[in-house]
C-alpha cells in the first residue's frame, strides 16, 4: 500500500530538487523549519493516510452514505479518519502559530494534502472544504465570526462547506434566488435551495459551517448584487457553547457515480422561516469574496485529479511488472515462458503516458502552491505581485488540464490491468470513476476555458500571461546547450511564441466578436495547459540532467525516467498545440455555426 499512494522519491524531487523548498526557511514566517521539519509533516500525513484514509476507500464507495429521514449515517471509519486528520494538527498546518498551527509553507501542505487524496479522495473532502471555509473565513469574516468559529474549524470541531450552486441555476450564479431579509438584530433570515453541497450535513463533528451565497432584498440583479453569509447548522453562543439548531435542512442525498463517500447533498435554507444567516464583510461583494475559497478550491480540484491518476499509474505499474503474459514479437517458441507485461511496448507506451501525465500535473501543481507562497511571503511587493498575476492565469489551467488528462491516465490504467481493470477486484476502476467528477467540480472545465481566454490571458494588460510565456523562454533558454534538451527547447520557445499570437489574435478578435473569439476556448484552454505541462516538464529534465551522472544506480535510473517522460511529452504531446493554434488563429466558426435543428 505505501507505494500506491505517492513514490515518495518524486514528491522530494518536486519539493527539494525542482522547487526549492528549503530556500522558503530565510523568509520571517518560515525560520524555524528546515527539510527535517517538512519531512517530518510529510511522514505523518503518509502514516495517518495509509492507515486511516486509504483502508476504507473501497468501502465508502461500495456503502454510501444514507438519510432516513432525520440523521445522515457514514461509515465510522470517515469520522475516525477526520478526527485523526485534525488531531494530528493538519488541519491547521499553515495557520500561524498563535492559532495552533505549523506556519508550513502552503507548498508543503498541500504536498501533504496530496497523499490523502491519493489514498481516499472521499474522505479528504472534509477536510479540504473545512481548510478552504476556514482560509476564507480568516480573510472575510468579522472579528466576531472568526473569534467563534476559526478556531474551532482549525480543530476539526466544525466542519466548513462552499454552498453556491442552486437547481435552477447550476454554474450560473447570476441566477441565484437565494434571498437574506435583513433583522433588528446583527443577522439575516435566509431562505432558498442550494444543490450539490459536499459535506452539506452529516454527524461526523459537532458543527457545520455553510458559506452561502445569497441576495439581500433590493440587492441589484446578476452577481453584482450577491452577497456572502455564514450560516452555521447549529447556532454558537458568545461563550463558544452550541445553541440550537438552525433552519438549515437536508432535502435530500444525490447518489453519483464516484466520489460516493462524501456525501452530496440538496439543502433548504428557511423552510421555518429562522435560518439565522451572518454577512460577510459588505454586502453585494459576496462572489469577490467567495472567489477566495473557490479558487483555493480549484487547485485543489486540480491536485485531487492528479492524485487520483498517480494512484492509478502505481497501481497499474506495479500490476506490470508483476503479471506474466504473452512473448516478445521475436520469440517464435510457444514454450518460452511468458514475460511480464511490462515487456511490451505497448504497455510501456501507456505506463509512460501516464507517469507523463501525472508526474507533469503534480508538478504544476506543487508550482501553483509554491506561488501562493511567494504571493503571501516573497521578500518584496514587486516579487508577491508577480506571483498573484502568474497565479491567476494558471489557476484555471491547474483546475482543469490535470482532471482531463489525469482521467486519460486512470483510462490508460484500466487498460493496462485489461479485463481485470474494468472490475471491482482491483482499484483501477473507482479510481477512474473518482475522477470523473473533478472536470465538473468547481466550475466545468468549459467555464475554466472561457474564464481563461475571456478574463486572464487578458488581465493588465496580458501581463500574467507575458509573464508566463517569460518563465517558460528563460527555461528554454537555460536548456537549450544541455545535451539531449536543445531539441526540446526549441520546442517549448516555439510553442511559447505560438501561444502569444495565438492569444493575440483571439483577443484583436473579441473586441469585434466576443461570441466567435470564445467559441472555442476549449481548445485555448487544452492548448495553454499542453504547453505549460511542457514547460513543468523541460524544468524536471533540467534538474535530472543536472544530477544524472554520478548518481547512484536507483537515482540515475530515476532522473532517466524523468528525461524519457519529458521526451515522450515533448514529441507525443507538444505537437497537437500546432493544430490548435491553427484552428483558433482561424477563428473556425464549425461549432459556433451549428444550428440546434441539425442535431
Amino acid at each position: 500500500m505505501t507505494a500506491m499512494l505517492i513514490n515518495r522519491r518524486d514528491l522530494d524531487f518536486m519539493l527539494y530538487e525542482l522547487l526549492d523548498v528549503e530556500a522558503l526557511t530565510a523568509r520571517p514566517r518560515f525560520a524555524e523549519h528546515g527539510r527535517e521539519t517538512f519531512a517530518a509533516a510529510l511522514d505523518t500525513a503518509h502514516e495517518i493516510a495509509e492507515k486511516r484514509f486509504a483502508p476504507h476507500n473501497a468501502k465508502a464507495d461500495a456503502n454510501e452514505p444514507t438519510f432516513d429521514g432525520e440523521t445522515v449515517t457514514l461509515l465510522p471509519e470517515v469520522g475516525e479518519a477526520v478526527r485523526a486528520f485534525a488531531s494530528a494538527g493538519l488541519m491547521a498546518a499553515h495557520q500561524d502559530f498563535d492559532l495552533g498551527g505549523m506556519q508550513l509553507p502552503w507548498v508543503v501542505t498541500q504536498a501533504c494534502m496530496a497523499m490523502f487524496q491519493s489514498a481516499n479522495v472521499s474522505t479528504a473532502g472534509y477536510p479540504f472544504l473545512t481548510m478552504a471555509a476556514a482560509n476564507m473565513l480568516q480573510a472575510h469574516g468579522s472579528q466576531e465570526q472568526v473569534g467563534l468559529f476559526l478556531r474551532p474549524m482549525l480543530e476539526g470541531r466544525f466542519l466548513g462547506t462552499m454552498c453556491l450552486s442552486e437547481p435552477q441555476a447550476g454554474s450560473s450564479l447570476a441566477d441565484i434566488r437565494t434571498r437574506a431579509t435583513p433583522t433588528a438584530e446583527d443577522h439575516y433570515l435566509l431562505s432558498g435551495n442550494k444543490m450539490w453541497i459536499s459535506g452539506g450535513d452529516n454527524e461526523l463533528t459537532e458543527n457545520i459551517v455553510h458559506m452561502v451565497l445569497a441576495r439581500i432584498e433590493g440587492a441589484p440583479p446578476g452577481v453584482k448584487g450577491i452577497s456572502l453569509f455564514l450560516v452555521p447548522k447549529f447556532l454558537v453562543n458568545a461563550d463558544g457553547s452550541l445553541g440550537a439548531r438552525n433552519d438549515v435542512r437536508l432535502a435530500g442525498l444525490n447518489h453519483k457515480m464516484g466520489y460516493r463517500g462524501t456525501v452530496n447533498t440538496a439543502l433548504n435554507f428557511g423552510e421555518r422561516g429562522n435560518c439565522v444567516g451572518y454577512l460577510m464583510g459588505e454586502p453585494h461583494q459576496g462572489l469577490a469574496q467567495m472567489f477566495h475559497m473557490m479558487n483555493e478550491a480549484r487547485i485543489g480540484v486540480g491536485l485531487g485529479a492528479t492524485m487520483l491518476g498517480y494512484a492509478g499509474y502505481l497501481h497499474s505499474l506495479d500490476y506490470a511488472r508483476d503479471r506474466p503474459q504473452g512473448r516478445p514479437p521475436t520469440a517464435k517458441d510457444p514454450t518460452v515462458a511468458p514475460i511480464a507485461i511490462v515487456g511490451h511496448a505497448d504497455v510501456r507506451r501507456m505506463l509512460l503516458a501516464q507517469k507523463a501525465y501525472c508526474e507533469g500535473a503534480l508538478a504544476l501543481c506543487l508550482t501553483a502552491a509554491r506561488m501562493i507562497d511567494d504571493q503571501h511571503t516573497a521578500p518584496d511587493a514587486e516579487a508577491r505581485r508577480r506571483a498573484g498575476l502568474l497565479l491567476d492565469v494558471l489557476t484555471p489551467v491547474v483546475k482543469a488540464w490535470p482532471s482531463e488528462w489525469c482521467l486519460e491516465a486512470n483510462k490508460l490504467a484500466i487498460q493496462v490491468l485489461g479485463g481485470y481493470g474494468y472490475t471491482r477486484d482491483y482499484p483501477v476502476e473507482q479510481l477512474y470513476r473518482d475522477n470523473r467528477l473533478n472536470m465538473i467540480h468547481e466550475g466545468t472545465n468549459g467555464i475554466q476555458a472561457l474564464d481563461l481566454l475571456g478574463r486572464k490571458a487578458g488581465m493588465a494588460g496580458g501581463e500574467g500571461l507575458a509573464l508566463l510565456l517569460d518563465e517558460m523562454r528563460a527555461c528554454a533558454a537555460r536548456a537549450a546547450d544541455v545535451e539531449g534538451l536543445a531539441e526540446f527547447a526549441a520546442a517549448l520557445s516555439a510553442a511559447a511564441d505560438r501561444l502569444r499570437a495565438t492569444t493575440a489574435a483571439l483577443l484583436a478578435a473579441a473586441r469585434e466578436d466576443a461570441e466567435r473569439s470564445l467559441a472555442n476556448a476549449h481548445v485555448y484552454l487544452e492548448l495553454v495547459g499542453t504547453t505549460v505541462i511542457a514547460w513543468t516538464w523541460l524544468r524536471q529534465a533540467l534538474v535530472a540532467s543536472r544530477r544524472r551522472d554520478g548518481a547512484p544506480d536507483d537515482d540515475a535510473a530515476f532522473y532517466a525516467g524523468k528525461i524519457q517522460a519529458c521526451r515522450y511529452f515533448f514529441r507525443f504531446e507538444l505537437p497537437r498545440t500546432e493544430a490548435q493554434a491553427r484552428l483558433l488563429s482561424a477563428l473556425d466558426d464549425t461549432t459556433l455555426a451549428m444550428k440546434e435543428a441539425w442535431f
